[in-house]
């Protein structure tokens, strides 16, 4: 989360049982190979030229979330060895001031992933591993856009998991929360999402699942659905991956220092495929069978998307009312990123080639888009909310 302090905005959504219905159009273990990310972080140290080279970058520019004045440095950020695999370890530790304060963060360089499957095997901690206990911690895994000014309306992100063992944010601990966010605006705080909770421990290793798609993104723990949120909080615009941890603040700080740590097995992006629990599992397992540590064809696999859903939102909220006529390549008009369009709107457009708007074309050429229903700020061609109509 990149937020310096925190209120839900928005209503909580009903946590789901295990046996609860998935919303989205479940991906079969026969689904178009769609692009992968797979990282087993198996790196020397944050200084790893291999680090940087496989898209990820530890955060060295100071500021927010957390405690004002506190450092963040790439070496705490590290990859030790734990139950004989490598693991990404992220490292914070308080003596109660700002200037005693410092935070980690390990997230992706570009901001190119929206729909899909994210995925994460990390290490929640109840305690230190030295210092006193107490202090308001928060171990994530979560996805982000960059917010352009207050109440942007295609601000995205997504709190796969914000564990709070401690408490904080006015709650005791431990807690767990999802959040799906719309937008928010700093001062004064106002704050526009939806979140699903969990108040028990998470202490261990846990398998955070994240299905986004056909306009919900669900959430699962250990093969267990704990949120299903949707409408206009479904993300907008594509989002960085990121790993942090931080202090709320140093309110329950006793004694000298306090040292936390939060660690990550491996993690797995599917682009545009919905992959059940199980299937995520079975994906990381054969990558490790056959020793890959690393793979990335999320810009190379090309645009492919699921089957539509078998239920997809209605594009019309009353059969009375039909869309709009679409256009062809002559009459469409170019695709805007601040632009709200509807079902059946025909937009222009060339696709990034990274998921990044703003930055280099594709070399597809432009082609002709439908969009499947309402959408604001998600480009088409890396999103299933656009149906290709073929090249003009």
């Amino acid at each position: 989360m990149s937020l310096a302090k925190r209120l839900f905005g928005g209503a909580a959504a009903t946590v789901l049982a295990a046996v609860g219905a998935v919303a989205v159009n479940a991906g079969t273990a026969s689904a178009a190979d769609c692009g992968y990310l797979f990282d087993d972080f198996h790196y020397t140290s944050s200084a790893d030229p291999a680090l940087t080279a496989n898209g990820w970058t530890p955060r060295s520019y100071q500021g927010g979330p957390g405690v004002p004045g506190a450092t963040w440095s790439p070496n705490a950020v590290t990859f030790p060895t734990d139950g004989g695999q490598k693991v990404l370890q992220l490292t914070a530790s308080t003596d109660g001031t700002a200037a005693g304060t410092s935070h980690a963060e390990l997230y992706s360089t570009q901001k190119r992933y929206l729909e899909g499957t994210y995925a994460s095997r990390v290490r929640f901690t109840d305690t230190p591993v030295s210092g006193s206990d107490g202090d308001h911690i928060n171990q994530t895994f979560f996805t982000i856009s960059p917010l352009n000014g207050d109440l942007d309306p295609t601000y995205s992100e997504l709190d796969i998991s914000e564990y709070l063992p401690n408490g904080g944010w006015g709650e005791t601990g431990p807690i767990n929360y999802q959040t799906t966010w719309y937008t928010y605006r700093n001062e004064p705080w106002l704050a526009d999402n939806l979140h699903s909770e969990q108040r028990s421990s998470l202490n261990g290793w846990h398998d955070l699942v994240a299905q986004v798609a056909n306009g919900h993104v669900v959430y699962w723990i250990d093969g267990v659905q704990v949120g299903d949120h949707g409408g206009m909080y479904f993300p907008r615009q594509t989002m960085t991956i990121n790993w942090n941890l931080w202090f709320i603040d140093t309110a329950a700080h006793t004694g000298g220092q306090s040292t936390y740590i939060e660690q990550v097995d491996w993690m797995l992006f599917a682009k545009n495929q919905v992959l059940s629990p199980a299937q995520v599992s079975s994906q990381t397992s054969s990558y490790r069978t056959a020793g890959t540590r690393f793979t990335d064809t999320v810009a190379t696999s090309g645009p492919c998307t699921n089957p539509s859903p078998s239920n997809p939102q209605p594009s019309n909220p009353s059969p009375s009312v039909p869309n709009p006529p679409a256009g062809d390549c002559s009459s469409a008009p170019a695709w805007q990123f601040s632009s709200v369009y509807t079902g059946g709107n025909t937009v222009r457009h060339e696709r990034s080639r990274y998921g990044d708007p703003s930055g280099p074309k594709s070399g597809d050429g432009v082609h002709l888009w439908k969009a499947r229903y309402w959408t604001q700020g998600s480009e088409p061609g890396w999103t299933q909310q656009w149906e290709d109509l073929g090249r003009c």
